[in-house]
């Protein structure tokens, strides 16, 4: 059944993902809501911008009128929540940006979505479905052992990761006070084309490409759960469509590793695929440096909830995302310094004095 879906931060790295998995595979028509910050471009859906069911607003979530305006213009009957500032390392140096997008931000689009939500007939407000996307970080750090699951007490550690925390106790809270058809998701760490070029995969490639030292935190072993993006926005749209109201799905990519294993896999992708250069092997380039204030040693993804009962689970192992990832920055370097333009350059983030190792 074709309906609309509101997709917001669908300029950024998830939320287009989603876009291009909506238009392809499904018969939705999608509404992009993006305000086009640092991290977010159209350049990002280019081959998308001219598809007879993808329309652009670029709208900024604090804007509370702004939004009735879009709801009264579109009539969706679905809204996918993505739009977030979300690098952890931003959030340490400026965290108020965090607490307005990711809370107020929420709250203005919960709020916009009820009032909505009464101007339909009683079919359409029992389907409308209200979906947040978050993170496992909300969740805080693991030790050695042990899984998140969607039980898991919030213990958030980053002014980013409570900032979400704080955004996820409100969609539920809709749901429990108003009766919003919510569904929520917490994801472990994407990975793949179009991620903005400030996060660990694109560094990588970039600081090899340049024969740059390439940055690693503390001692590099902090462990995280990787998922290749398609994946993740497969999984985002079958929660829309199918998970149940209320209802939390962890969707994570079961292939632990810790930072110097990806660092290092990275690596020896690109000692295949690049030409000879001043370093090969490419871990060479790998330079110790001092440890993110507050950085959560481990996360990991228990994903069952999401396979027994929605019938998902990634596609793409550990290798085989990887590979396309590094592939894909080799042949779009265009694109990279296109989005980054102005915006970042390549310089460390997140050393806010005073704060806590």
């Amino acid at each position: 059944m074709n309906k609309t879906v509101f997709v917001t931060g669908a300029a950024g790295f998830i939320g287009s993902a989603v876009v291009r998995h909506l238009l392809d595979e499904h018969d939705d028509t999608v509404v992009n809501i993006d305000c086009l910050t640092y991290a977010g471009n159209l350049a990002t859906i280019e081959d998308q911008l001219k598809h007879p069911r993808y329309h652009f607003e670029q709208v900024d979530i604090r804007e509370r009128n702004s939004l009735d305006k879009l709801f009264a213009k579109y009539q969706p009957r679905a809204i996918m929540h993505l739009a977030a500032e979300s690098h952890v390392d931003r959030s340490i140096d400026g965290p108020r940006d965090f607490i307005d997008t990711n809370i107020i931000g929420t709250y203005n689009l919960l709020e916009a979505a009820r009032i909505y939500r009464q101007s339909l007939d009683d079919s359409d407000q029992d389907s409308f479905r209200f979906h947040h996307i978050s993170t496992d970080e909300v969740f805080g750090s693991l030790g050695d052992e042990g899984l998140f699951t969607e039980s898991s007490p919030y213990e958030p550690s980053s002014p980013y990761s409570a900032s979400k925390a704080a955004s996820d106790h409100l969609v539920r809270a809709w749901f429990e006070t108003y009766g919003l058809p919510v569904v929520l998701s917490n994801c472990s760490n994407n990975y793949g084309p179009y991620q903005y070029p400030e996060k660990l995969i694109p560094v990588i490639i970039s600081k090899v490409l340049n024969a740059l030292p390439i940055p690693v935190y503390g001692s590099g072993k902090n462990v995280r759960d990787w998922l290749y993006v398609d994946d993740h926005a497969r999984a985002l749209v079958h929660i829309m469509n199918t998970g149940a109201k209320g209802r939390s799905y962890n969707v994570g990519g079961n292939e632990e590793r810790n930072n110097l294993d990806v660092v290092n896999a990275v690596c020896a992708i690109l000692d295949g695929l690049r030409p000879a250069g001043n370093h090969r092997p490419h871990a060479e380039l790998i330079e110790y440096v001092a440890d993110r204030p507050g950085h959560d040693f481990r996360y990991a993804i228990d994903a069952t909830r999401i396979k027994e009962e929605l019938g998902w689970s990634p596609q793409e192992t550990f290798d085989s995302g990887m590979r396309k990832t590094v592939e894909w920055y080799l042949a779009n370097q265009a694109w990279v310094n296109a989005v980054q333009e102005g915006s970042y350059d390549g310089g460390r983030l997140g050393t806010a004095k005073g704060a806590r190792s």
